[in-house]
């Protein structure tokens, strides 16, 4: 047992900050007297301390409680569909003969399926009439995605079904378009509905047809054969020519893995393989070149001639070794067998939820979660004490844009939401990726007519951050404030990453939403690389690539009518009355108001700040109320201009702040099968720019996250969070009259006039009573963990999802 005392643990702390207090030769009278205070402090604390311990006091348990329950105010708009509408859904697509439609289970590559069922999110005005007011809550509808495969020509197409419940007679589907920037009935061709062909069939048939090179270089085969030890996959999206419509792909060899670590993506072999994609049968289809050793070669024949003639270097491959494993290896430091500290909550949750309506209340904060196949967990009407000041926050899109030497890195550009982040959001491991102490929530999606629940993938939990909110030390006495924050967690692992998504909320009424990436990288073959990454491994590049995770940020400041201001520092030469004439370099504030839609993209300024502000509302000393947002960790946009691998597919990603007028037709900032047609995607985000007015009207902002990384050889055999993270800070500015951090009583104030012992110890109503604890303030059941099971990203399909067990 361990032993928890509120007033005890202010004492060791506020000791830690006072007797760092260096002592250097005093300058001025105040500097004297802080040496002084710094002795007294240690002396006092010492004493009460002794004093704390001496009492013997009978230890009771402490009483852990979980999160409490409550009533959402409203309904869960943005929640989801329920358990029977999406049956009734599906029950009722399924009888409309016109959509022909087969069930995942007996369908074929030429069969018609249903690949998604969620809630289409209401229009916001239809919200707000309903969680501000007396309205009704908004008419259901539901967004599905029809795969009609049943043709030579292959699409997806979104439609609405409603309104909900369904009945005979009243619920009716219809192509769905209207927040799309391309109208076609809700329509984007499908490249990828002869996955299993590619493969299958077709790369077993290349593989074959160099079997005799591949044995000679790694003594290793992909026919198709069981004890085949290649693989190959490559380019996303495909090479697309918008002139001629010529669908191209290049393909990599890779190693088989031969354990159970998931290190496919770094056993690059270094021979690339070109396909034309002609139609649907696959005898129309051409192998169209290789490239090896730094050499293009137009044929097979060509190839094998300049191989077998010693006209290129033959290189060892990439295989399966411990290296690449994530077991402990390697001398374990000093005492890191010993247990390290842990975060616990001595009297367990400090918040409230509402598990059905998926609500949370924390202190003054209060909000809706919301979940979706594309995109996975987001916040809706975001609210501080009582007022609203973001309606929606929510990842929108995230690319991966590699850059490299040979053809497939060179083209690959990853846009994740094609695979979706709802179906990969893992179970979460407590104790690790949350405290024990979290509280776990599920999350669902529709697909292959089984609604599919990931367990425990949404954790709730507060932390105390490794620095105060806020502190002073004086000649007479010491303040402190703890930082409590509370936070929202999920990971979504697609392939080969795995992204942590958090936001987190603060006492002093800011909030942040971080992004951190870990995993496997996908690693490029070394040869002819090197002005592209490190050489990390024997035949390893770490491939250099783009991370940019866009996202939604509706925010509304005091109303929906806002306006953006931004305030740069400036170095600035001027005279003032008391300068005699004499010109004086300093610096000072430059305001002005962002106009229009096309002034409303750029990248941060080191000097500059964004502000979100309603110019009708103005604290009683005339400062506009506002809220900053403001980078947080590194943000990022592309680096690579006028991509040739994604066309107009991602022009959310060139910035790293966007505002555009809200609107309900521009309601995401990309779509999921934008890569299906690259140079004239469903939604084209650059059409939103068309110089409307951002003064006093509803706005939205897209920020960026992300990061420029070059692999090193610390990123064997896992990239490591800390080096890989990215945030945005969302911060009141002059919104409340004074800083409301002082409202908590996790603060302290010692008062000492130079005796032994302090003359006051001041904890604000803090909770003082100490009571025995366990070492984990909960039991936490590793051994009934889950998992998953996993069909990874080489190859890998939107189609082919992470299933987990259904929830209890």
């Amino acid at each position: 047992m361990k032993l928890y005392s509120s007033s005890l643990l202010w004492l060791l702390g506020a000791e830690a900050l006072t007797g760092a207090v260096a002592a250097p030769s005093p300058k001025v009278p105040w500097a004297r007297q802080m040496q002084k205070a710094a002795a007294h402090s240690r002396r006092m604390l010492n004493a009460a301390i002794t004093k704390r311990q001496a009492t013997n006091e009978t230890i009771e348990s402490c009483d852990i409680s979980p999160a409490q329950e409550i009533d959402a105010p409203k309904a869960n708009v943005w929640g989801g569909l329920t358990q029977t509408e999406a049956v009734s859904i599906v029950e009722w697509l399924f009888g409309q003969p016109e959509l022909n439609l087969t069930t995942t289970e007996e369908a074929t590559a030429w069969d018609n399926t249903l690949l998604i069922v969620e809630l289409m999110q209401p229009n916001k005005s239809d919200a707000l009439a309903y969680i501000d007011g007396n309205s009704c809550a908004p008419t259901r509808y539901a967004h599905a995605i029809l795969n009609f495969q049943n043709s030579s020509e292959p699409y997806y197409q979104d439609i609405l079904v409603g309104p909900l419940p369904v009945r005979n007679g009243t619920t009716r589907w219809e192509p769905l378009d209207y927040f799309l920037t391309r109208k076609t009935e809700g329509k984007v061709r499908n490249l990828d509905a002869d996955a299993d062909t590619l493969y299958g069939e077709w790369h077993y048939s290349v593989g074959a047809s160099i079997a005799d090179i591949t044995l000679d270089l790694w003594n290793a085969t992909m026919m198709g054969l069981d004890n085949d030890t290649l693989i190959a996959w490559g380019t996303d999206p495909v090479l697309q020519d918008p002139e001629t419509g010529r669908v191209q792909r290049w393909d990599s060899f890779f190693s088989v893995q031969d354990d159970i670590f998931d290190v496919g993506s770094i056993l690059p072999m270094g021979l690339y393989f070109l396909t034309e994609i002609r139609g649907r049968n696959v005898e129309d289809w051409s192998l169209d070149g290789w490239y090896y050793d730094g050499q293009f070669f137009a044929t097979t024949e060509e190839f094998r001639e300049a191989y077998w003639a010693g006209a290129v270097r033959k290189y060892d491959g990439n295989w399966d070794n411990e290296a690449f494993h994530t077991d402990q290896s390697g001398p374990i430091p000093p005492m890191d067998g010993n247990a390290p500290p842990v975060s616990v909550a001595p009297h367990g949750a400090r918040f409230a939820v509402d598990e059905e309506r998926q609500y949370v209340e924390w202190m003054d904060w209060s909000f809706y979660i919301g979940f979706s196949r594309d995109t996975g967990l987001a916040l809706y009407d975001i609210r501080l004490k009582g007022e609203r000041i973001i309606y929606e926050l929510g990842l929108q899109e995230a690319i991966a844009h590699y850059a490299g030497s040979d053809p497939v890195q060179s083209h690959i550009a990853y846009l994740d939401s094609f695979y979706g982040f709802g179906p990969f959001n893992f179970q979460l491991l407590p104790g690790f990726d949350c405290p024990s102490h979290a509280k776990f929530l599920n999350s669902s999606f529709y697909t292959s007519e089984t609604t599919v629940t990931h367990v425990n993938s949404i954790c709730l939990f507060e932390a105390e951050a490794d620095y105060l909110m806020m502190r002073h030390s004086s000649a007479s006495y010491i303040s402190a404030t703890k930082n409590i924050y509370f936070s929202v967690r999920s990971v979504s692992t697609i392939g080969n990453y795995d992204y942590t998504f958090t936001y987190a909320f603060f006492m002093d009424g800011s909030m942040s939403v971080e992004v951190r990436a870990s995993g496997y990288i996908q690693a490029a073959f070394y040869a002819h690389n090197e002005d592209y990454g490190f050489h990390i491994h024997d035949q390893l590049s770490g491939s250099m690539h783009d991370h940019v995770l866009n996202f939604k940020a509706d925010i509304d400041v005091l109303g929906t009518a806002n306006t953006i201001q931004t305030m740069d520092v400036v170095p600035h030469t001027t005279t003032y009355p008391w300068s005699n004439g004499r010109q004086v370099n300093t610096m000072r504030v430059n305001r002005t108001f962002i106009e229009t839609e096309d002034e409303g993209k750029f990248n941060w300024s080191p000097s500059g700040q964004v502000f979100i502000t309603n110019q009708e509302e103005r604290n009683r000393f005339g400062e506009l109320r506002s809220w900053r947002v403001a980078p947080g960790i590194g943000t990022s946009h592309l680096a690579v201009e006028n991509s040739t691998a994604i066309g107009n597919a991602a022009h959310w990603a060139t910035h790293d702040f966007y505002a555009t007028v809200r609107k309900d037709t521009e309601s995401r900032s990309a779509h999921p099968y934008n890569s299906q047609d690259v140079h004239n995607p469903p939604i084209d985000f650059s059409a939103f720019f068309d110089g409307e007015s951002l003064n006093q009207t509803d706005i939205v902002l897209w920020l960026n996250l992300g990061m420029h990384h070059v692999p090193q050889t610390a990123d064997l055999p896992n990239t490591v969070h800390l080096h890989a993270g990215s945030s945005i800070q969302f911060i009141p500015t002059n919104y409340f009259e004074t800083g409301i951090q002082r409202e908590t009583v996790n603060m302290i104030r010692i008062n000492y006039d130079g005796t032994e012992n302090g003359t006051e110890v001041e904890t604000f109503g803090a909770h003082e009573d100490t009571c025995a604890l366990q070492y984990e303030p909960q039991d936490v059941d590793l051994w009934g963990y889950r998992g998953d099971s996993v069909v990874r990203k080489f190859p890998f399909s939107p189609d082919e999802y992470y299933k987990t067990h259904p929830a209890d």
